[in-house]
């Protein structure tokens, strides 16, 4: 025995401390501000946004010309002199020795078919495709956070339900004792209560493994460094919806998932009429300016530099190009006739999610005002039948049945409060708002 305490406590010393802290009590929006700012999904749609707006800043860009600035300088050894080059004749070297030379280049497209405006359309189209998808990925968050929050509630409810249970088992089973004791009863009563007694002990342990298990899924859905909870504040009920039914309906087929479609469909026509640009000449112009000259060291700008410049236009217009240009229109085609698909499908799925979700919280809802009458009519039942066995009015059997009946009736309570409230976050996440 000492070994094995020596093991765990040794054990206990190379365990986090975060895993030994107690949960720190945070609120519901608490914990929707910690996932809206810590969860993996919104900090990757983030990252989209922020690289759609660059892509279209880029598009924007090939209006604009491009410039660059060249300069190089080169020393040469042994100058000054002549020397025979390989075609035999006498060349006088430099006697200076280092060679400078620079220069500004400017091209511009002016015509592409067109193509510049539908990459910008495109470009646009993305943006606010990523923009939505942010916007998407923060109420999944907030939706993961809120269903963690409300399983840390529906856990703490199962505890103290338990822990009702406990406190009934162990009054039976010491009026089932007293009453075994008296002769009044047989042994099967106080044998049966035990048994109670015990399962009421493992729901005890089983709850506080399911609080336990609550707590932790709710510290990494919200992202946060220590262990948190749901706060106790937060076990008032929700108030039904303020919207009707056919409000929120048409917010469905204006959310998030649907926009996103929409700007996807827009994205893929832009890329097709793009396609198109590649049957069209495009011209295209630059400009280029450079200056060289020597010296006893490197000069970049001088006076003594000869300079030179040229402006060239240049006209292409594509002929044949192994059947690419029509590979490129017809996966452009397939893309709209797949972006056209999600489009209807996205609005059917909002109407079947939508339709889903209000039966669901409607259910719920009516599930919780009768399991609530059922749970008092079933702790009436349980005190009378107790009542009575106490004085020999009824048998353990009856008691019992009263119990499991109140049992029962407190997890199907709990599993309709979950529900509901579970089932009011999905809405509040396919309309992308809160209700």
């Amino acid at each position: 025995m000492k070994l094995r305490g020596l093991i765990f406590a040794v054990a206990l010393m190379g365990t986090p401390a975060r895993l030994c802290a107690e949960p720190r009590p945070i609120t519901l929006q608490e914990a929707v501000t910690l996932a809206e700012r810590n969860a993996l999904v919104v900090i990757q749609a983030h990252g989209q946004a922020r690289s759609s707006g660059a892509a279209v800043r880029s598009a924007y860009g090939a209006f604009l010309p491009a410039v660059s600035l060249t300069a190089g300088a080169t020393k040469r050894y042994g100058g000054g002199g002549t020397r025979i080059d390989s075609n035999g004749q006498l060349v006088t070297l430099p006697s200076a020795p280092w060679s400078s030379n620079a220069g500004l280049g400017a091209n511009v497209d002016i015509f592409t078919g067109g193509q510049r405006f539908f990459d910008l359309r495109q470009a646009k189209a993305r943006e606010t495709s990523a923009d939505v998808n942010e916007t998407a990925s923060r109420f999944s968050a907030v939706l993961a956070a809120k269903q963690q929050f409300y399983n840390v509630l529906a856990a703490r409810e199962s505890q103290a339900a338990a822990a009702s249970q406990l406190e009934q088992a162990q009054l039976q089973r010491k009026t089932a004792i007293a009453r075994t004791a008296a002769r009044v009863a047989t042994r099967s009563d106080s044998l049966r209560a035990e048994i109670q007694y015990r399962t009421a002990q493992l729901a005890i342990v089983d709850s506080k493994n399911a609080l336990e298990t609550a707590n932790a899924s709710l510290t990494r859905v919200v992202g946060s460094p220590e262990p948190v909870t749901a706060a106790p504040t937060e076990l008032s009920e929700h108030q039904g919806l303020a919207l009707d039914d056919a409000t929120l309906r048409q917010m469905a087929l204006a959310g998030p998932a649907v926009q996103q479609a929409k700007a996807d469909l827009d994205a893929a026509k832009a890329a097709q009429k793009s396609a198109w640009t590649d049957y069209l000449p495009s011209l295209s112009a630059s400009y280029s300016r450079t200056g060289s000259g020597s010296g006893e060291a490197p000069e970049f700008v001088s006076s003594d530099f000869s300079y030179s410049g040229s402006l060239r236009f240049t006209a292409t217009l594509p002929l044949f190009n192994q059947f690419q240009r029509e590979e490129r229109i017809i996966q452009a085609k397939v893309a709209q006739d797949n972006a056209e698909a999600s489009m209807r499908d996205a609005r059917l799925g909002a109407e079947e999610a939508v339709t889903q979700q209000l039966g669901a919280f409607r259910s719920a809802e009516e599930r919780v005002i009768s399991q609530a009458a059922t749970v008092a009519a079933a702790e009436e039942d349980l005190r009378v039948q107790q009542q009575r066995y106490a004085v020999g009015g009824s048998t353990i059997l009856d008691v019992l049945t009263s119990q499991t009946q109140l049992n029962e009736a407190r997890r199907d309570l709990i599993r309709a409060r979950y529900d509901q409230r579970v089932a009011r976050a999905q809405l509040e996440a396919l309309v992308g708002r809160e209700l």
